[in-house]
């Protein structure tokens, strides 16, 4: 459908690290929207990915929207650097918020975008109360940590209810979907009411990564 207003954000996670500058040359020339960042501390999850030296250099090579995913304990520590570092959308997990309504008046507050993600166990419910205060809910379809998972079908499920929420409560926040996004579930993942799809490895692992991109962007 080519009304759809759909993003497209590819994840640096599944690039090869090795050739980084030419990976972002090829999504700057590509239809991507945005570039999806995944910092992860091996802690919050079991995994440890790259960090602010890393966005800093993407954010040179790039005009991109820099989404930045911060799997990791206590943000709040960080979110002043991952500003600095160039983040435009920074999305926090409500797994790893003990006061979430501050961290979100904490990133608006340095300007940013900011964004809620939720582990495939945590209902969409629990965000009501700050629904209208955030841009993004991104809903994992994977449990977080490890790129090259299966969709968790139960999400479409949440991403339908997710749209209800924002419907009802007049809110703005665009619905993100991270995992397991390939051409043969792109098309329903959006009907379900997403607007943003991250993919890793279907986008880094295609023969032609443009054409990867183009074929989601236009699901």
């Amino acid at each position: 459908m080519e009304n759809r207003n759909t993003f497209i954000a590819p994840s640096l996670l599944a690039s090869n690290f090795l050739q980084l500058g030419r990976e972002v040359e090829m999504l700057n020339r590509s239809e991507a929207d945005w570039l999806h960042l995944d910092v992860m501390d091996g802690r919050f999850v079991p995994n440890i990915s790259f960090g602010l030296p890393v966005i800093s250099q993407i954010r040179k090579a790039t005009t991109k929207t820099c989404d930045v995913h911060l799997m990791i304990e206590e943000p709040e520590k960080y979110a002043e650097e991952f500003k600095k570092a160039g983040a435009d959308l920074l999305t926090v997990h409500y797994e790893a918020c003990t006061h979430l309504h501050r961290n979100i008046q904490q990133i608006k507050g340095l300007g940013m975008k900011a964004g809620v993600a939720l582990n495939p166990h945590t209902p969409v419910h629990l965000l009501e109360n700050i629904i209208n205060d955030i841009d993004l809910i991104l809903i994992m379809s994977v449990n977080p940590g490890f790129g090259g998972q299966h969709f968790i079908p139960k999400s479409l499920e949440k991403i339908r209810q997710t749209r209800e929420m924002i419907n009802h409560h007049k809110a703005h926040a665009l619905i993100e979907v991270d995992g397991g996004i390939t051409l043969d579930n792109a098309a329903t993942i959006l009907d379900a009411g997403a607007n943003v799809l991250v993919a890793g490895s279907f986008v880094f692992s295609a023969k032609d990564p443009e054409a990867a991109i183009k074929a989601l962007k236009h699901a």
